[in-house]
């Protein structure tokens, strides 16, 4: 019976969210939630999360992106299948996972769980997974894909991509593949080879899996998001994950290199200091604007937190048992990138075409809170750098996917930076890979 009722009132509270508006005016603790000293409110805690939604509604036809002051925007590839993470071959190709979450039958249960599961089909991340890779080819350089191909097919939930020299590697939701590249090819039928599993199973709660290569190419790294928003599945569930893990590329075998990472993403190498970074999703169900989403460098070794703790010392008293030993050696990030934003993009800045002023700097794929009212993320955003940190606020980049009614045009997911220096956006609403451009440089109209 109160199984019944408290189903009950979560509908209720969801409907209510859903029918709402959002509030015209932002808390101006959103500014402040962003920085390498964010401020952090008192926790607070309620039976039933937060809900808002942007229902998905894809960009009408001859829309776009708002591109920031002296940019440009354009559509480099349209018509995709949910696409999420984007790569750049040598020769200029781009390759596009067209992904969304495996089977995942253990994941999301209890009034929470099923709260969530709505959550994520509402939002428009309950299509069927394509589990493909596409090539796309921009032959004659005017900034659109004029062809395209199925480059690999009959993936399990693609996401991280990487080329060492002539393999050519993805992170499945639950391995990573090796398959044989030869610079030009437009598909790889050749079957590919298992280098080693990674944590998945019947949870799989944070189910993507991205990559980079160490410089030399000897050893991959790979992240592993949770198994649950704050351990409530049990430590057992959680083993290896919440993590980057270093693999030998000849071998196979892993260790766990940074841990404590509640969902990290985007690998990415710091041009300035050859520092390892990437982008992590923190907690939820702490308050509209706690916890926030993070970059930040990852050390050997390191510990951030997760579950115990966040953004350093600070205890999280849902956790059960409590582990002082494990908080008092919390790493704290690097750089806030707000609450709930769903930071899942990173890539730095390492071509010749923006702005000196943006050389080494760090774009940010926000794709979006479906648990923070008003909404946060929903855009990319651009990171100044300098002497190697995080040195100034961030800079919008692409804004717009929300319209005026607060329906999701598109959510940015993958960035990474183009042979020809532009930058690429992979948006799963919206299907489409938007390339970005300063204006004078706009290839494409």
């Amino acid at each position: 019976m109160r199984r019944n009722l408290l189903v009950a009132m979560s509908i209720g509270a969801l409907a209510l969210s859903l029918s709402a508006c959002n509030d015209p005016e932002d808390t101006k603790t959103v500014a402040q939630s962003y920085g390498a000293a964010p401020a952090l409110p008192p926790p607070e805690h309620s039976l039933i999360p937060t809900v808002d939604i942007a229902t998905p509604n894809p960009w009408p036809a001859g829309t776009k992106p708002m591109a920031a002051n002296g940019m440009a925007v354009n559509a480099f590839a349209t018509g995709l299948d949910h696409p999420r993470t984007v790569y750049v071959l040598p020769n200029g190709d781009v390759l596009v996972a067209e992904s969304n979450a495996p089977p995942k039958p253990d994941d999301g249960k209890g009034i929470k769980g099923f709260i969530y599961k709505q959550a994520q089909k509402w939002a428009g991340a309950g299509v069927p997974s394509a589990n493909r890779i596409t090539l796309l080819r921009d032959a004659d350089g005017d900034g659109v894909a004029e062809t395209r191909s199925i480059f690999l097919k009959d993936l399990n939930s693609p996401f991280g991509m990487l080329l060492v020299g002539n393999d050519f590697y993805v992170a499945d939701s639950d391995a990573i593949m090796r398959f044989p590249y030869h610079e030009g090819d437009t598909k790889i039928d050749a079957a590919g080879v298992k280098l080693t599993e990674l944590p998945a199973g019947t949870i799989n709660h944070h189910w993507t899996k991205d990559l980079t290569a160490s410089p030399d190419g000897s050893k991959l790294y790979a992240t592993v998001g949770s198994n649950s928003n704050v351990g409530e599945n049990g430590v057992e569930a959680e083993a290896n994950r919440a993590a980057v893990l270093e693999v030998d590329r000849q071998s196979g075998e892993w260790r766990v290199f940074a841990s404590g990472l509640r969902n990290p993403n985007g690998p990415s190498w710091n041009p300035q200091t050859g520092e390892l970074w990437v982008t992590v999703n923190e907690r939820d169900e702490l308050g509209n604007d706690l916890v926030p989403d993070y970059m930040t460098s990852v050390k050997d070794g390191g510990f951030y937190g997760w579950p115990y703790s966040y953004f350093g010392q600070h205890v999280d008293s849902r956790v059960d048992p409590q582990r002082p030993d494990l908080v008092a050696k919390a790493i704290v990030p690097d750089y806030a990138l707000g609450a709930h934003t769903a930071s899942l993009g990173l890539t730095f800045n390492t071509g010749n075409l923006f702005p000196q002023d943006m050389a080494g700097g760090a774009f940010i794929g926000q794709h979006g809170s479906w648990n923070r009212k008003p909404r946060s993320g929903y855009k990319v955003i651009f990171v100044p750098f300098a002497n190697g940190k995080p040195a100034g606020p961030p800079r919008d980049i692409l804004t717009g996917f929300l319209n005026d009614k607060g329906e999701a045009q598109g959510r940015p997911v993958g960035v990474r930076i183009a042979k020809d220096g532009a930058l690429l956006v992979a948006d799963d609403i919206g299907n489409t890979v938007w390339r970005v451009t300063p204006a004078t440089h706009s290839a494409a109209k």
